[in-house]
């Protein structure tokens, strides 16, 4: 950078992207090393449009697993679709969650297609990932101001891709937003943008 909020050439000649502009690639992984996640995002206003890969090396309590990603929201930061293709050493299967204008789910896998209605969530969230909590962050703007909400969200368990409805409490204070879901509970540190820097327990960002 040769001024603040300006880019300079790199060594091929080309102009970096300046700080602060989308899209941009974020990459999360666990202190052990044992899970990776990175995301190609761009934003549009609350508009978020996400391809990534999430990588679990297996443990003694989960397998080896390979999932990409794809997410598209509306306008409003609410989920319109999410698919994933999940690979382990057993298996090479695929998931699609799509919202339709009625706040019905259909939720769609090799098994076929159901409809629900998940409680009325206007949003999908992800086991094993940092980035899907941007989500529900960003639509309260729990990154700007304290807050408490219980969130009614669609839950998707990696690697067994095991989709349910789930009710996710954040709060959020000058410390940081304390998430409770199903599995854990943990206080996240969060960047201007409402994505995770520090994921205690699970992963931080690189």
């Amino acid at each position: 950078m040769t001024e603040e909020g300006t880019s300079s050439p790199d060594a091929a000649g080309a102009v970096a992207a300046p700080i602060g502009t989308w899209p941009k690639i974020l990459t999360w992984r666990s202190d052990d090393g044992s899970l990776v996640e990175s995301f190609r995002i761009q934003l549009s206003g609350r508009r978020i449009k996400a391809y990534g890969r999430i990588i679990g090396v297996g443990t003694p309590t989960s397998e080896a697993f390979n999932a990409s990603l794809d997410l598209v929201t509306d306008d409003a930061g609410i989920t319109k679709r999410l698919s994933i293709h999940l690979q382990t050493a057993a298996r090479d299967t695929a998931i699609r969650i799509a919202r339709d204008g009625e706040d019905r789910w259909l939720v769609t896998d090799e098994q076929g297609s159901t409809r629900g209605e998940f409680a009325g969530a206007k949003n999908v969230d992800v086991l094993k990932s940092a980035f899907f909590n941007a989500l529900t962050i960003r639509a309260h703007d729990l990154q700007t101001h304290s807050e408490e909400v219980d969130v009614p969200v669609v839950y998707v368990d990696l690697p067994g891709l095991n989709v349910h409805e789930a009710v996710i409490n954040y709060s959020s204070a000058a410390d940081g937003v304390t998430v409770i879901s199903p599995v854990s509970s943990s206080t996240l540190s969060v960047d201007s943008d409402g994505f995770v820097l520090d994921y205690p327990g699970l992963s931080k960002r690189v």
